[in-house]
């Protein structure tokens, strides 16, 4: 007898039908003999219609009241989930998230996750209960309701799954499994079998959608192997886990990329210290991330600062970098919102030389002209025109032999 943790998204719980779908996959998993745990996202679209509510009172909704309101989401597909297994004859019960014991910080709607006490869970378990958990959500120290984010039920899952032990933790999702591209743009995509851990949080990190990256950084710290899995078919995923020593690691696993991103550069920064630090202090100020950073070698104690942060942010970003650009003698500070980021990542890297230069190579073929570059020691990123995003990841997935069949 296994414990195992379900985590079922949106689009698996977005009417009855679909809920009764679900109800019985859990239903077959536990008449074999297993304990289960399952996550639940909100049903498809709840949470943006809560959220538009909010925003035709008032176009700046109190975080914590906003917290309040998207946790009813959650709880009301796990009532619906338990009613219906209640229905078929299986004992169950619905849990939110501060009563599973999920602890977090106060940072009301992107929390994070400090304990999870689950001595609920672990009750019902032993008393051979199906546990539905609302996903998304727990609680700070004051006992205020707080939500973890888009993708939280995800992150929710991993952290419930390490703390009850369980013997797997399964994440349903849109797609079956992790691609060595996006197979939406590239028909020759395949499904992986396996992927590390650290491949699977750069490629979080890159664009690939799949899971949420904090999820990711939660399942290496605790060793938790997630199962990516359809929510719609039984077919077998993809396992994020961590890479056995004798494990064959191909050079490259994945390609992927990102079109939300935008790139700014400041000329004629002057070449002394705390520069820099002032640029980049004022942006973090604004809450905004930033990415890649490239600085040109100075000539005549001058040089040019360019950084990438997400689209969304691009008009802030812009307006802090002249503020700051014209406090610091800058020549002028230039941006440009029609930029994609494309990627090649592979543990393979680390004991294989030349990957770089195949890279270049290939985007050269295609007239692809590369203005940054960045690397980490299983990855490397490309700033191209957006425009020749998707054609750039076709040539990199033929390239690195993706194409082939394992």
């Amino acid at each position: 007898m296994g414990l195992i943790v379900k985590e079922f998204g949106g689009t698996a719980v977005g009417d009855l039908d679909r809920i009764r779908n679900v109800a019985n996959r859990i239903v077959k998993t536990y008449t074999a003999g297993n304990n289960v745990v399952v996550i639940l996202s909100a049903m498809a679209g709840i949470t943006d219609g809560l959220i538009d509510m909010a925003h035709k009172i008032t176009p700046s909704p109190d975080k914590r009241e906003m917290d309040v309101l998207l946790a009813t989401g959650e709880q009301t597909s796990a009532a619906l989930l338990s009613i219906t297994l209640m229905s078929m004859g299986y004992p169950a019960s619905s849990l939110l998230g501060h009563q599973a014991g999920v602890m977090t910080n106060c940072a009301f709607g992107d929390a994070r996750i400090v304990d999870v006490g689950a001595s609920r869970i672990k009750e019902y378990i032993n008393n051979r209960r199906i546990v539905i958990v609302a996903g998304f959500q727990g609680c700070d120290e004051e006992g205020n309701i707080t939500t973890l984010g888009r993708g939280g039920s995800d992150t929710s899952a991993v952290a419930i799954a390490a703390a009850i032990d369980a013997d797997s933790c399964e994440i349903y999702t849109d797609v079956d499994g992790i691609y060595t591209a996006d197979p939406n743009i590239c028909e020759k995509a395949r499904k992986m079998n396996k992927v590390s851990f650290d491949e699977m949080l750069e490629m979080a990190s890159l664009g690939a959608k799949v899971l949420q990256i904090r999820s990711v950084e939660l399942a290496k710290k605790y060793n938790v192997p997630i199962h990516v899995r359809s929510s719609f078919n039984e077919e077998e995923g993809t396992m994020v886990m961590d890479v056995d020593s004798d494990m064959e690691s191909p050079v490259v696993s994945g390609v992927t990329h990102n079109k939300n991103e935008a790139r700014i550069t400041i000329k004629t920064v002057p070449d002394q210290p705390g520069i820099a630090s002032k640029i980049f202090s004022a942006i973090a100020e604004a809450g905004i991330l930033v990415d890649m950073i490239i600085q040109s070698s100075p000539t005549d104690n001058l040089n040019d600062l360019s950084f990438t942060v997400p689209k969304k942010d691009f008009k802030e970003a812009m307006k802090i970098g002249k503020r700051v650009g014209s406090e610091i003698g800058a020549k002028d500070v230039l941006g440009e919102d029609s930029v994609a980021k494309v990627s090649v990542t592979g543990v393979g890297m680390k004991s294989h030389h030349g990957v770089a230069a195949k890279m270049f190579t290939a985007l050269a073929n295609e007239n692809i002209n590369i203005s940054m570059i960045s690397t980490s020691e299983i990855r490397i990123s490309c700033v191209i025109e957006e425009k020749y995003a998707e054609l750039a990841v076709r040539a990199l997935h033929s390239a690195f032999g993706l194409d082939k069949e394992e």
